[in-house]
């Protein structure tokens, strides 16, 4: 089974590629199919920015396409960045002014006030565009001072994961090696239900 990932980010690739190396799906880059079209992130919620992507690369491929939106709401903030996670400073993909704005923003903020999770959403389009099926996961933690780490990847230096009960707990994201990261985050939740899924399913055209 071939499914076209709908995101040319490396990093992210190879997240999903980590999580999804057991299974007997063969995945492709936009690359491999001579590229896509850029998508205007322009909805209101993470599933519905995934939804669009994931059917406009189906649509302009033929394939199975898979898209995800992903983001960090922060409590303080009123769950912002939120779908602007990616360009809260202005420039999308600016990952330092990002962070720096993050930052500015909770300065005055105790540390008990400065939770936040990161949420992924996950859309799985057939060939003709239609949504087969969407999957979401959730990470809580807060947001650090200072960063911590050396993994850089969006404001993974600055979130530290809390939930009790994992070895992980306590750690920074940016901490994290790609398998420790892939057992609480998001997107590796996420990506769980997914392969769950993907067992059981055929991507048939």
């Amino acid at each position: 089974m071939e499914l076209l990932i709908a995101s040319g980010n490396p990093k992210k690739l190879a997240e999903i590629e980590l999580y999804l190396s057991e299974t007997e799906v063969s995945l492709l880059a936009p690359s491999d199919v001579g590229g896509l079209p850029e998508v205007e992130e322009d909805k209101l919620t993470f599933a519905e920015n995934a939804d669009k992507k994931a059917a406009s690369g189906a649509m302009e491929s033929g394939r199975w396409t898979l898209a995800d939106d992903s983001g960090l709401e922060v409590d303080h903030l009123g769950g912002a960045p939120g779908v602007r996670s990616a360009r809260f400073a202005g420039v999308h993909g600016d990952d330092e002014a990002n962070n720096q704005r993050l930052l500015a923003e909770l300065s005055e903020v105790e540390d008990a006030a400065r939770g936040a999770q990161f949420i992924c959403a996950l859309s799985l389009a057939r060939p003709d565009g239609s949504i087969a099926a969407r999957f979401e996961g959730k990470a809580r933690g807060r947001i650090l001072r200072e960063r911590r780490g050396d993994r850089d990847f969006g404001y993974d230096p600055y979130f530290l994961f809390t939930e009790e009960g994992y070895p992980q707990t306590g750690r920074g994201f940016a901490e994290l090696n790609p398998e420790e990261k892939s057992g609480v985050s998001h997107r590796g939740r996420a990506l769980e239900l997914l392969r769950e899924y993907l067992m059981t399913a055929t991507l048939e055209a």
